[in-house]
Parts: C-alpha cells; structure tokens; sequence
C-alpha cells in the first residue's frame, strides 16, 4: 500500500486551517496544519511534507517572506500560495511558488492543483 501524500497547510485563520484539513483528509492526504508561521520550519523539518499550503497573508511573517525562507532550505518542496487577494499574482517573490489559488469556498481548483503537483512527482 502506498504512504499518504502528506501537506503541511499553513495560515493563521483557524476556520481556513479546518476546512483545509478536513477536505484534503476526504481526498485521502495525511494534512497537518501550523497556525504560527513562525514555526514552519521546525514543523517542515518534523512533519517531511510532501507540499505546503501557504497563505500569504498572515501578521507574524507574510506567506512571501516565509516562501523565501522554505526556497532557501526546501528548494524542491513544492508550494502552493493561497490568497483571497488575486493583486499578489503580480508580485515578483510569488513567482518562487509552484502555483497560486485564490481561497474560495470551492476546493475544486485547489485539489486539481495538487493533484497534479502529484502526478509530476513521483
């Protein structure tokens, strides 16, 4: 039987982190979530993730300056940006990620988006 695809979902809004939890759980992922961005590298370095759900937008230290962070010590990691603001798609640091998901109540772009991270990594 093959391991869980694991991901890491990172945002300071507690009603996001569940939603993000429990849909990705359904679709069959082992999700952990981190509400202190601060802590995302201990956690990364803990939980070994197989992608990270970034927010951007959070008032410890911005999902940018934490993506830089991860591309220094993660470089491969792949990194989904999550945003209910469609402006950061222009900014330049966004480009680091692997793709950019403005937040909705509809999962559907969300998922396709992982799953096809998964299907180009084995």
């Amino acid at each position: 039987m093959e391991a869980k695809r694991k991901i890491l979902a990172i945002d300071d809004e507690e009603d996001i982190r569940f939603i993000l939890k429990e849909e990705l759980t359904d679709e069959g992922y082992e999700v952990h979530t981190l509400g202190d961005p601060t802590q995302a590298l201990d956690k990364i370095e803990e939980v070994q993730p197989d992608l990270i759900l970034l927010d951007i937008k959070m008032p410890q230290l911005s999902g940018i300056e934490l993506l830089g962070l991860i591309r220094d010590k993660y470089y491969d990691l792949p990194v989904i940006l999550l945003t209910a603001y469609n402006s950061f798609k222009r900014d330049i640091a966004s480009v680091a990620c692997d793709h950019y998901v403005v937040k909705s109540g509809d999962l559907t772009e969300l998922k396709e988006r992982i799953k096809k991270i998964f299907r180009t990594r084995v």
